[in-house]
C-alpha cells in the first residue's frame, strides 16, 4: 500500500502524538471506549452466555452449556422448574444419567428406547428408572420399537437384530459381512497336464474306480447338505443408514462406494515436533467420485437387490447451461442418483425414499415396491441451478424434514416450488399435495406435537430478520403464534410440551435463556443474565435495518451503522459476510460478533459501516440463494456496489473514501471488488479468501458453477485471480496457513500473480498458527488493527 509501505511508523508515531494532544486526527474521535485489543480479547469478556439447551426426560429440569466459572472442561448447568431463580453446576455423576435426548418412544410415550455407552436401555416415563437390556460384545445402536412394541430392532456392526422383551431373546434379521464370497477354484491344468492325467486314468483302473467313489461321496453330500444361510457381501463397499421396517418384513442400507480423491495436503509450519507436517486435507472440485446405492433386504425371501432409479421421471434431462457450449456434443445419459433416507409408515406397508441427483439440480420423493425395488415418483423439484434451502436437506448426507402422518397414507416434507421453503402433505395412495403453509417467507424445523393433532414450527413471518415459534393444525389452518420477543426466538419443546425454553436474543443483546409456558398470552421469564459488567458498561449499537435498490430492481437488505454527526468523516465501510448462503441482516445477535463490536468501533470513529446480505445470502427464498449461480462475484458483487450508491446519495458520504473488507466467501468478494471495480473502493482486506473456484470443494462449488470441465465459462467469470489486474486501491490479504477449508495455496498462487502483474499497493499477512477460523486473540487482534490501519490511512488523508 503506498502509505503503509511508504513509513507506517511514522503515521503510528503521529496518530499517537495527536490522540496525546487531544487532537483529532482526519476527524476520527477520540472517545470511544473500544479499542481493537479489548474487542478481539479472548471472548470470555463479554460475560457468559447459555447454549446446547436441553431438557431432562421427565420435563422437569433445562440443561445448556453455561461454565460462569470458566472451567476448561466441564460446562453443564441445570434450572429446575420448581425453582427457576437458582443455577447450579451438574456433577459429572448427574451427567451420566441424563437421559439422552435421542432414541425412539412407544406409541404412547410411555418408554423411550436408546442405546448409551453401546448398552441397549429403556427408560419408564411415568417411573423416572432406566433399565440396561442388553450388553453385547459389539456396540449398539439405532433402536427402535418396531410395530409390536415388545420387540425392539437395533443394529450392531453391520447387521440387524431384534430384540423379544418378553421372550428375552435375540434374533439376527440380516447376515451381511465385510469382503467378498469365496470364489470356486478355477481349474488352471495346462492342457499337457490334462493328457498326462487322462493317460493315467486310463491305464490305471484302481486309481479311476477311487477317482469315481470320490466324486459319487462329494456329490451325495452337496445333495444331503443343509443349505447355508444367505450372505450379503459388502465387498469393498461401505454401510450405512440400515434399518428395519416396523413390520420386520424388510430392510433397507446404503451401499457407498468411494474412489481415492486426488486430495491435497496443507503443510504445517508449526508442529510440535519442531518438523514441518502435512495435514491432510480435501479435494478439490470435480473429483467426487462417490457413489450411493439404497439395497433392500427380504428377509422372507432371504435375499437384497437395489433400487431402480432408471425410470425417474428427467434422468437423462441435460442442464440449461449447455447452450453456452454449442461446439460440444452433450449426450443425453443417466444422471447418478444419491438416496438419503427411507422413511417407513408406522404399519409398514409403505416406505418412500427422498433422492437427489449427483449434479444437484433434482429432488425426488418415491414410493418403493419393497419386493421388487421399483420406484413410483411422487414429487419431483427440478432447479437449473441447484435444490436447496431450509428443511431440503443435502445430497448424500440427508438431514431433509420428512416422516409420516398417523394414518399411514400421508407424507409431510419441505419443498421450494413456490420460491420460498413451505410444509407439504402427499397422500401416497392418490398422488394429491396439499401446501400447509403459504407466503414469501420460510419454514424452519416443522415437528409433530405429541399427539399427532398439532404442528410446531418456526417460521420467518413477521419479516425476514426476525424468527418466531408456532403451532398449527395438522392438515393446516391459522398459525398461533406462541413467542412474543422481538429477535430471534430458538424453542426448545419440554418432553410434554407443556414449557418451551427458549434461547433468545436482539441485534445488540445477546443470546439469553428464557422459561414460558406453551400458551401465546404467557409470559416469558428470563433465567441467565450473563453480560459482564465490562461488556454491558459500553452502550451498543442497534443497527437500522434498511432495504436499498439495485441496478436490476431488487430491494437489497443491509444492516447500517452511523455515526454521530460531530464525529462524522464521510468515509464508509462496507462488510461483507462470508458462507455466501447465510444471513447477517437480521434482529438478533450476529454469529459475527467481532465484527459486529469492530463496526461500533468504526461508528465511533466516525465510519459509516453497512453491512449487506447479498444476492446468495440466506433467508429470502429462491431466487435470492439462487441469484450467484454461474457468477459468483456478479449481482453478489453489484449488491455491494449498489450498497455505495446508496450510501453517497443518502448519506453524505465521500465516494472517493469507501472501503471494504469480508472473511471467506466476504474475502472472495473483496478481491472481485478491488479488482474489478477500483473506481468505487479505494482500500479492501480480504480475509481467507477464496482466489480461484476451481481450487474450493467439490459439495459447495459444484452447485453454484456447476464443475470446472463441463462450464470452465463459470469458473473463469467467477475467480478472482482472473481479474488481479485491475487492482489499483490499497489491498491487505490476511490468511492462516493451516487453513483446510480454504488452503493457503489460494493466496500464495494469487500473490505470485499480483508479483508478476508488478502490483505494489498490497501486503499480505499470515497466521503460522490458525486455521480457517481464527482461535487465538493474538491474531485476532493483529489481523483487525491491520485492518483499521488500512482504512484509517487510505480513506482518511
Amino acid at each position: 500500500m503506498k502509505k503503509t509501505l511508504q513509513n507506517p511508523f511514522n503515521f503510528k508515531f503521529q496518530f499517537l502524538f495527536l490522540i496525546f494532544l487531544g487532537l483529532s486526527f482526519s476527524g476520527i474521535s477520540q472517545t470511544s471506549e473500544l479499542s481493537v485489543e479489548k474487542i478481539m480479547q479472548d471472548p470470555n469478556w463479554m460475560g457468559t452466555f447459555p447454549s446446547n439447551v436441553k431438557w431432562s426426560a421427565d420435563s422437569e429440569t433445562i440443561y445448556f452449556d453455561y461454565n460462569p466459572e470458566k472451567n476448561a472442561e466441564d460446562s453443564l448447568y441445570k434450572i429446575e422448574l420448581n425453582n427457576t431463580s437458582k443455577i447450579s453446576k451438574v456433577s459429572l455423576e448427574e451427567e451420566r444419567g441424563i437421559i439422552t435426548s435421542y432414541g425412539d418412544f412407544n406409541k404412547d410415550r410411555s418408554k423411550k428406547i436408546f442405546s448409551k455407552d453401546g448398552n441397549l436401555v429403556i427408560y419408564d416415563v411415568k417411573s423416572g428408572k432406566s433399565t440396561q437390556l442388553l450388553d453385547l460384545s459389539e456396540a449398539i445402536n439405532n433402536a427402535e420399537f418396531l410395530a409390536d412394541e415388545n420387540k425392539i430392532t437395533f443394529n450392531a456392526g453391520d447387521n440387524a437384530f431384534i430384540y423379544d422383551r418378553k421372550a428375552g431373546s435375540i434374533k439376527q434379521l440380516t447376515n451381511i459381512a465385510e469382503g467378498k464370497a469365496k470364489e470356486e477354484k478355477e481349474d488352471k491344468t495346462s492342457e499337457k497336464d490334462a493328457w498326462v492325467k487322462d493317460e493315467n486314468l486310463e491305464l490305471l483302473e484302481v486309481v479311476n474306480q477311487r477317482k469315481t467313489k470320490k466324486e459319487s461321496r462329494e456329490a451325495y453330500q452337496e445333495a444331503t447338505a443343509e443349505k447355508e444361510d444367505y450372505t450379503f457381501y459388502l465387498e469393498d463397499r461401505d454401510l450405512s443408514n440400515l434399518q428395519v421396517s416396523p413390520n420386520a418384513k424388510f430392510a433397507t442400507f446404503k451401499l457407498i462406494t468411494r474412489e481415492r480423491n486426488g486430495s491435497t495436503d496443507v503443510p504445517n509450519y508449526v508442529d510440535e515436533s519442531g518438523y514441518t507436517v502435512n495435514l491432510p486435507a480435501r479435494s478439490k472440485v470435480g473429483e467426487d467420485k462417490t457413489s450411493i446405492e439404497l439395497a433392500i433386504y427380504n428377509f422372507e425371501k432371504d435375499t437384497v437387490y437395489t433400487l431402480k432409479t432408471d425410470d425417474l421421471p428427467g434422468i437423462t434431462d441435460l442442464p440449461d447451461y449447455v447452450k453456452d457450449y454449442p461446439a460440444k456434443e452433450w449426450e443425453e445419459t443417466q444422471r447418478e442418483v444419491a438416496p438419503t433416507t427411507v422413511y417407513f409408515s408406522d404399519n409398514g406397508e409403505y416406505a418412500v425414499v427422498n433422492l437427489r441427483s449427483k449434479d444437484n439440480k433434482d429432488r425426488w420423493i418415491a414410493k418403493i415396491d419393497l419386493e421388487t425395488g421399483d420406484l413410483n415418483t411422487l414429487d419431483r423439484q427440478r432447479d437449473e441451478a441447484w435444490i436447496a434451502g431450509p428443511g431440503i436437506g443435502y445430497a448424500y448426507y440427508g438431514g431433509e424434514e420428512m416422516g409420516w402422518l398417523p394414518d399411514n397414507k400421508h407424507i409431510y416434507f419441505q419443498s421450494e416450488e413456490t420460491g420460498y421453503s413451505h410444509l407439504y402433505l402427499l397422500d401416497v395412495t392418490t398422488g394429491n399435495k396439499k401446501a400447509l403453509t403459504q407466503g414469501d417467507f420460510e419454514v424452519f424445523d416443522p415437528e409433530l406435537s405429541n399427539s399427532k393433532k398439532h404442528w410446531f414450527l418456526t417460521t420467518s413471518e413477521v419479516g425476514p430478520g426476525e424468527r418466531h415459534f408456532y403451532k398449527m393444525p395438522v392438515i393446516g389452518g391459522k398459525m398461533e403464534k406462541l413467542t412474543q420477543m422481538e429477535g430471534n426466538n430458538n424453542v426448545f419443546l419440554s418432553p410434554d410440551e407443556k414449557n418451551m425454553a427458549i434461547l433468545h436474543s436482539y441485534s445488540n443483546k445477546p443470546w439469553e435463556l428464557y422459561l414460558k409456558k406453551t400458551k401465546a398470552n404467557a409470559e416469558a421469564k428470563q433465567l441467565t443474565e450473563g453480560q459482564s459488567e465490562a461488556f454491558s458498561s459500553y452502550d451498543w449499537r442497534e443497527p437500522e435495518l434498511i432495504k436499498f435498490e439495485a441496478e436490476d430492481g431488487a430491494m437489497v437488505p443491509a444492516r447500517l451503522y452511523k455515526p454521530e454527526a460531530n464525529v462524522k468523516n464521510d468515509a464508509a465501510v462496507v462488510f461483507v459476510h462470508g458462507a455466501g448462503y447465510l444471513q447477517n441482516a437480521h434482529k438478533w445477535w450476529s454469529s459475527y460478533f467481532r465484527e459486529y463490536m469492530f463496526h461500533n468501533l468504526l461508528t465511533d470513529l466516525g465510519y459509516t459501516v453497512i453491512d449487506i446480505d447479498y444476492r446468495g445470502s440466506a433467508g429470502y427464498g429462491r431466487d435470492w440463494r439462487t441469484g450467484i449461480y454461474r457468477h459468483m462475484g456478479g449481482k453478489d458483487l453489484s449488491d455491494q456496489v449498489d450498497g455505495v450508491e446508496y450510501l453517497v446519495e443518502n448519506h453524505g458520504i465521500n465516494p472517493e473514501k469507501v472501503g471494504i473488507y469480508g472473511g471467506s466467501y466476504g474475502g472472495f468478494i473483496t478481491l472481485m471488488g478491488m479488482f474489478t471495480e477500483p473506481e468505487t473502493f479505494k482500500a479492501g482486506a480480504a480475509l481467507r479468501s477464496v482466489t480461484d473456484w476451481a481450487h474450493y470443494n467439490h459439495g459447495y462449488t459444484s452447485n453454484i458453477l456447476n464443475e470446472p470441465a463441463a462450464d470452465p465459462i463459470a469458473y473463469r467469470r467467477s475467480s478472482p485471480i482472473y481479474f488481479a489486474e485491475g487492482l489499483e486501491g490499497d489491498l491487505l490479504i490476511a490468511h492462516g496457513m493451516v487453513d483446510v477449508n480454504v488452503h493457503f495455496q489460494d493466496v500464495v498462487r494469487l500473490s505470485q500473480r499480483l508479483i508478476e502483474l508488478g502490483k505494489e499497493d498490497w501486503e499480505m499477512a499470515i497466521y503460522p498458527v490458525e486455521d480457517h477460523g481464527f482461535v487465538e486473540p493474538s491474531s485476532w487482534t493483529d489481523e483487525y488493527r491491520r485492518i483499521l490501519e488500512l482504512f484509517n490511512e487510505s480513506l482518511l488523508d
